[in-house]
């Protein structure tokens, strides 16, 4: 969810909008980046909940500012090079207004921190730290292994929900089709045999009977119902609710979990990388974690701001898994931290490739089963009076 933030920053007051899971971590967030914050509210927006907002294609603009880097050319000269070259409006207005910005003499990180909507505050932070002692490049290039590894991570998961989503479309319009239209055509040729009709045969025929009677209105309601879902879906409180039902089923609970730890890992190992202090870096991940485990996270960073380890922190409070445990242990004899929590999310999510995989082999099969079933019963119910008819003729 968005945030607006109005707050303090170099003796001016300005206006930023932070993505965050909730007021208090957007206030965290803002203070992180060296805001003095004086309120923090809900972002308003007068768009319908169809219209989409412009994407700036991050992962490409760090990639190619990394080849014009590394030829030779200063931050102005490749960012000038990127929007001359840009022909996409909204994303040449963010070249733009970055070119601008370095031109009167800003700092590429103030100047990122500007356009809060575009540049998430990891990706600040990361330059920030990294522009100060001249490893710009370095910084650039973990950020996009960052988020190469977490675009593929989400690509596997869409990518493993398509099939499934449209065997169970394709299966859900077969059913609606038979349901509101050929078993209100069978309805008519057989209302007049009565108890004749086996049971179910007759039931299914009534319904026949009546969506015939009121097709349009059961197909507006089914629009309607379907956008109110659609709407309810984009509700952050429903995809909580929805998200602590699918962490309480048995393994798929625990994949989630993990999966979103891993997230968390990768994101505090590149910070970490980047010389950002363990607690501040804490401050800044917070919003990967579901809201669940923010009062843990929390806990978390108050025991290691007191001097406790990272890994008897997060143990404590559930942050861990038997895995990340041990390597964070590791992590602390050799100081390796930034590394080895990469390592750590690397691990989890090729552990968590392998569960996406084994489910997809069960869950197609018994998706297939389960609509042919239904096809079935429903085809089988409309020609029972048929047979029952021949019976009787007989």
């Amino acid at each position: 969810m968005q945030y607006a933030v109005r707050a303090i920053h170099r003796m001016q007051s300005v206006s930023i909008t932070i993505e965050a899971s909730d007021g208090v971590a957007a206030r965290r967030q803002a203070e992180a980046q060296g805001y003095a914050v004086l309120a923090v509210q809900p972002a308003r927006s007068g768009r319908s909940m169809f219209a989409r907002s412009p994407v700036f294609p991050l992962l490409h603009f760090n990639q190619s500012l990394l080849i014009l880097l590394k030829a030779g050319l200063s931050v102005v000269e490749a960012i000038e090079t990127l929007a001359d070259r840009e022909t996409r409006p909204d994303a040449k207005q963010v070249l733009t207004r970055l070119h601008e910005q370095l031109r009167e003499g800003i700092s590429f990180s103030a100047a990122l921190e500007a356009q809060p909507a575009v540049f998430p505050p990891l990706y600040v932070a990361s330059v920030r730290a990294n522009e100060r002692t001249g490893a710009l490049t370095e910084a650039i290039e973990r950020f996009i292994v960052y988020r190469s590894q977490s675009d593929q991570m989400r690509k596997r998961i869409v990518g493993a929900a398509i099939y499934p989503a449209m065997i169970l479309g394709v299966g859900t319009l077969v059913i609606a089709f038979l349901l509101l239209y050929v078993v209100p055509r069978f309805s008519q040729v057989f209302q007049d045999m009565g108890e004749r009709i086996p049971l179910m045969s007759r039931l299914l025929l009534q319904w026949g009977q009546f969506a015939h009677a009121h097709g349009l209105e059961l197909v507006g309601g089914g629009v309607l119902l379907l956008g109110g879902v659609g709407y309810a879906l984009t509700r952050a409180s429903v995809q909580l609710a929805i998200g602590r039902q699918i962490q309480r089923i048995p393994h798929i609970g625990e994949v989630v979990r993990v999966y979103q730890l891993a997230r968390f890992y990768r994101a505090l190992g590149m910070l970490q990388q980047a010389g950002i202090p363990i607690v501040t870096a804490l401050d800044m991940v917070v919003g990967l974690l579901p809201i669940s485990l923010h009062p843990a996270l929390a806990a978390a960073r108050r025991d290691i701001g007191e001097g406790r380890s990272i890994s008897a922190a997060f143990e404590t409070h559930g942050l861990t898994t038997a895995v990340s445990l041990r390597l964070l242990r590791v992590a602390e004899k050799t100081g390796q931290m930034g590394e080895m929590l990469e390592r750590t999310a690397g691990f989890h999510e090729e552990d968590i490739s392998q569960s996406i995989e084994w489910f997809i082999r069960l869950f197609e099969p018994l998706l297939m089963i389960v609509m042919g079933v239904v096809i079935g019963v429903v085809v089988l119910l409309m020609y029972a009076p048929i047979f029952e008819l021949a019976g009787s003729i007989q």
